[in-house]
């Protein structure tokens, strides 16, 4: 094999393949990037046996051929390289070692057998459609925040799509939960996504796609079966296995009768949440709001080191209320808000909070609450 790639274009093939690839590595090939040269075209594959990412660039190949060689330390060996350099990846099929060589730079790193790399499988897809990246992108990071980190309930570690009725007709929806705070997320379900089965979207699938979404107005073909998701675009391929379990039944959680309603100026919020629970030993601490006509008291009281209030005019007209939450929950709800305004419903001290955009329901969120 003999290639020579712009070193800008392999930056960004690698950085992409690389961040699949596990830092530690019991097998060894698994640490290694497939490297694929075939008529004008360049291919690098990475996997950690659950997610398999194929990154295809324009090149100029000279001699066809397959290797593979350390996704790190190639990464970070062309990461190093001058702009615009041009890099010329070479090996000679017998020595085991593949030649890297940009201007006055040249290295050469060992390699593996490319019959040693484990491909993905290939699964029967029960359902192809096509969404917008900036749709898809909208979906995954509003909800992505609320995925659960506990292992023990793995069926929480991922974002939950699935096509659903909305409150205008049909909708894709993406939802994630970890107990104490719930985000659902629709869009308009798009053509041919109607019998789309309800998968989990593992949460390192849901970073890496970050990448892949980037240009909002590119079309993202999307294949789905009851155990793989696949996501492709002309230059990247993402397959990933979903998780193996039931999600809950999330909509009991969404409370339906919450009346009291209260408006308050989404960046606002955050920053005084933020700046009263600067106080708190523990991030984790409540902070308190205490909810009266117009106004909002927001307050931390740490015995160990000290306390904070501050007050904001809101727009709120119920009878008074007192209710404690997670000071982190409600920074990272509040972060989700891209309209100025956000409005939390309220029933009880006691009872989950509802929070969303303006009048916005495609974007919903639960939080619980805590004593204080």
């Amino acid at each position: 094999m003999k290639v020579s790639i712009e070193r800008s274009a392999l930056l960004k093939a690698m950085s992409q393949a690389q961040s699949v690839v596990e830092r530690r590595n019991t097998i060894p090939i698994l640490a290694n990037v497939l490297i694929e040269a075939e008529g004008s075209e360049i291919s690098f594959r990475a996997t950690d046996l659950d997610i398999e990412v194929v990154y295809k660039v324009a090149g100029m190949v000279e001699r066809a051929g397959a290797t593979t060689v350390g996704a790190h330390t190639l990464h970070e060996i062309v990461r190093k390289l001058p702009d615009g350099a041009m890099v010329e990846l070479s090996d000679d099929g017998t020595a085991n070692r593949l030649d890297i060589v940009a201007g006055r730079s040249s290295f050469s790193l060992a390699t593996l057998p490319r019959e040693d790399f484990p491909v993905m499988a290939t699964s029967e897809y029960t359902c192809n459609f096509a969404a917008p990246a900036g749709t898809l992108r909208r979906l995954f990071d509003k909800s992505k925040f609320a995925i659960s980190t506990e292992e023990t309930r793995y069926y929480l570690n991922g974002v939950y799509m699935h096509a659903s009725d909305g409150a205008d007709g049909r909708v894709l929806r993406c939802v994630a939960t970890d107990g104490h705070r719930l985000a659902r997320i629709d869009a308009p379900l798009p053509e041919n996504a109607g019998d789309l089965p309800g998968v989990i979207v593992p949460r390192k699938t849901v970073g890496e796609l970050g990448k892949l979404l980037d240009d909002d107005d590119q079309e993202i073909a999307l294949s789905v079966s009851e155990t793989k998701i696949r996501f492709a675009t002309p230059e990247i391929v993402l397959t990933s296995k979903v998780i193996d379990g039931s999600f809950p039944d999330y909509t009991r959680v969404i409370p339906q009768g919450n009346s009291r309603r209260l408006e308050v100026d989404a960046s606002e919020f955050a920053q005084a949440v933020d700046r009263v629970s600067t106080v708190s030993s523990e991030r984790s601490r409540a902070v308190k709001l205490t909810l009266d006509e117009d106004r909002l008291i927001l307050s931390v009281n740490a015995p160990d080191s000290g306390a904070a209030e501050e007050e904001l005019i809101v727009a709120y007209g119920d009878e008074r209320l007192e209710i404690g939450f997670n000071a982190k929950y409600l920074l990272e709800i509040a972060g989700q808000v891209d309209r100025e305004n956000a409005v939390f419903l309220f029933n009880s001290s006691g009872d989950p909070t509802l929070m969303r955009e303006g009048n916005d329901e495609t974007a919903v969120y639960v939080v619980m609450p805590m004593r204080v």
